[in-house]
C-alpha cells in the first residue's frame, strides 16, 4: 500500500484522497477564500442555505409532528457528516469535502420523506421526472439565491458530483461536467463514495433506533434475524442490570463501530489490491474502491430487509404514508392547474414558461419539494379547509 502522505497533499492526506488545491473548479469563477480550504467554503455554504435550515422539519421516517426524539433529515444528515469524517480519518481522505458532501446530499429531498418523494415522482412521471438527488443539485445550483455574482451556492465539483449519487443515462447527458461519470461508467471521489456509505450506515442504525422507541420493531425478533442480534447479548453479557435504553444505545453505537472498522479495512485491501495512488486511478477503477467485506455486506442487505418489510412497511407508517401521498398529489396538480395560487416569486418563474407546461412542472415540483412536514399540512389547509387562512 502507498504511504499515506504525499509532498502535495495538505494535512497528510493520502495521494489519493480529493486536495481543495487541485480541484476542478467552481461553475462560476471566484477568488479563493481566505484562511480556508475550497471544500470548507462548500461545507459553510450549505449550513448557511435555507434549504440545509428546512432540513430540520423534514422527516425521515416518522412524520414531522409525531414526537420531538425522533429523527429528521437535518439530524440525519448531522449523523451522516459525523460517521463520514470518523471513516475519512482512518482512511487518510479529505474530511473537509466528506462533511460537505454529508450535510448537502438530502437538500433536494420533499417533505414526509420517501413517501413525498414517490408521489413527486408519480406526479413528474411525464413532465420531466423527479429525483431527489437531482433536486439536491438543483437547488445549490440554482434554487438558492443568497449571492450577487450567481445563482445557487457555487460549489466546486468535487462536493457536487458527491451529491449527484445516482442518475439515470438519460438524465446525465443534460447535467454537464458531474453527469459525465455516469455515462462513461467512471467512478467518483473516494470521499464521495464513503459517503454514499456512510448515508447508509447512519439511517439503518437510526431507524433501527427510532423503529425500537416507536415500539414499531420487535428486539427480539430482530435479533434472532440480523447482526443486531449477535451485538445486543454481548451488550447484554457486559451491562446484565442496564436499562433496555442503555442496552439500545450500546448496541447501536457497537453496530455503527463494527461497520465503519468493516468497511475501512475493505476499501484499505481494494486500494491496495489496485495499487491506487492516485485519485485519477480512484476515477478510473471499474468498480467503487470503498465498499463492506462480502460477509458484512450479506449482513447489511440482510437488515435492510428486515427494515423493509417489519417497519417501512408496518401499518402505521404505511397508513402516515399513504396521507401524505395524497396530500402531495393534491397539492401538486392543484398547483399546476391553478398557478396563481402559487406564491408570487414561482408566479413570475411560472410566466417565464410561456405556457409550456413541463416547465411550469418543474416550478410547481421544486416549490413542492422545498416545503417541510408542517408547511406542506399547513398549505393543504388553506388551499382546501374553508375555515382555513386564506
Amino acid at each position: 500500500m502507498p504511504d499515506l502522505a504525499s509532498p502535495g497533499q495538505p494535512g497528510g492526506l493520502a495521494p489519493y484522497a480529493a486536495d481543495p488545491a487541485q480541484s476542478h473548479g467552481r461553475k462560476h469563477a471566484e477568488e479563493p477564500p481566505a484562511g480556508r480550504s475550497a471544500f470548507q467554503r462548500d461545507r459553510d455554504r450549505v449550513i448557511h442555505s435555507g434549504a440545509f435550515r428546512r432540513l430540520e422539519y423534514k422527516t425521515q421516517v416518522f412524520v414531522n409532528h409525531e414526537g420531538d426524539l425522533y429523527r429528521t433529515r437535518l439530524t440525519h444528515s448531522l449523523e451522516v457528516g459525523q460517521v463520514g469524517r470518523a471513516i475519512a480519518r482512518q482512511l487518510a481522505l479529505n474530511e473537509d469535502l466528506v462533511e460537505a458532501i454529508a450535510l448537502a446530499h438530502d437538500l433536494g429531498h420533499t417533505p414526509f420523506g420517501h413517501a413525498g418523494q414517490d408521489a413527486l415522482q408519480e406526479c413528474m412521471a411525464d413532465l420531466g421526472g423527479f429525483e431527489h438527488n437531482i433536486q439536491s443539485l438543483r437547488i445549490v445550483d440554482h434554487l438558492e439565491k443568497r449571492y450577487g455574482d450567481f445563482p445557487g451556492l457555487n460549489l466546486t465539483f468535487e462536493t457536487r458530483e458527491g451529491i449527484l449519487k445516482h442518475c439515470a443515462k438519460n438524465k446525465a447527458s443534460d447535467l454537464g461536467d458531474v453527469g459525465e461519470r455516469f455515462l462513461r461508467g467512471s467512478q467518483p471521489s473516494l470521499e464521495a463514495q464513503i459517503t454514499n456509505l456512510a448515508d447508509e450506515i447512519a439511517y439503518n442504525n437510526h431507524d433501527i433506533d427510532d423503529g425500537l422507541r416507536a415500539g414499531l420493531l420487535d428486539r427480539e425478533e430482530l435479533c434472532a434475524s440480523t447482526l443486531y442480534g449477535t451485538i445486543f447479548a454481548e451488550v447484554q453479557q457486559r451491562f446484565p442490570d442496564a436499562s433496555a435504553t442503555i442496552l439500545r444505545h450500546e448496541t447501536g453505537r457497537r453496530l455503527i463501530n463494527l461497520l465503519i472498522h468493516d468497511l475501512v479495512s475493505e476499501t484499505r485491501r481494494r486500494i491496495a489490491a489496485e495499487g491506487v495512488t492516485t485519485i485519477a486511478e480512484v476515477r478510473a477503477a471499474s468498480q467503487p474502491l470503498a465498499a463492506h467485506s462480502p460477509a458484512i455486506a450479506h449482513e447489511v442487505a440482510t437488515l435492510k430487509r428486515f427494515l423493509f418489510q417489519r417497519m417501512y412497511r408496518h401499518p402505521r407508517v404505511h397508513r402516515q404514508a399513504e396521507k401524505a401521498k395524497r396530500l402531495v398529489r393534491k397539492l401538486f396538480h392543484t398547483l399546476l392547474e391553478d398557478p396563481r395560487l402559487l406564491p408570487l416569486k414561482y408566479q413570475l418563474r411560472i410566466n417565464t414558461c410561456g405556457g409550456t407546461k413541463k416547465p411550469q412542472a418543474r416550478v410547481v415540483a421544486d416549490y413542492v419539494a422545498g416545503m417541510t412536514d408542517r408547511f406542506a399540512i399547513a398549505e393543504y389547509d388553506r388551499l382546501f379547509d374553508p375555515h382555513g387562512e386564506a
